[in-house]
């Protein structure tokens, strides 16, 4: 990536990865009240990378190889989050 892009979306992204992290991190240890709250917020997060992460791709300030590895590795980040997310839901009762 073009220097100048690294400190856009270049930064952009790299941010969306470590709130992703930091995200899954908070959703591990918390109080299961609150767990789906944050797992919703982290699959916000994830939409998010997978659009700058696009956006970087139609631009050209990423080649084809990394956009499908970094697609591939977003999705199924992403589905393992909406599993876990799923699971909670069909564990917990509605309030």
């Amino acid at each position: 990536m073009p220097r100048e892009e690294r400190f856009g979306i270049g930064e952009k992204i790299d941010n969306l990865f470590l709130d992703t992290l930091d995200g899954i991190r908070i959703a591990t240890f918390t109080s299961k009240e609150t767990k789906l709250s944050a797992l919703a917020a982290v699959a916000l997060r994830i939409d998010g990378l997978k659009f700058f992460v696009q956006l970087a791709w139609e631009t050209k300030l990423i080649p084809q190889t990394q956009y499908v590895a970094l697609g591939t590795a977003i999705e199924e980040v992403g589905r393992m989050v909406g599993g876990w997310r799923k699971g909670l839901m069909t564990k917990t009762p509605a309030p």
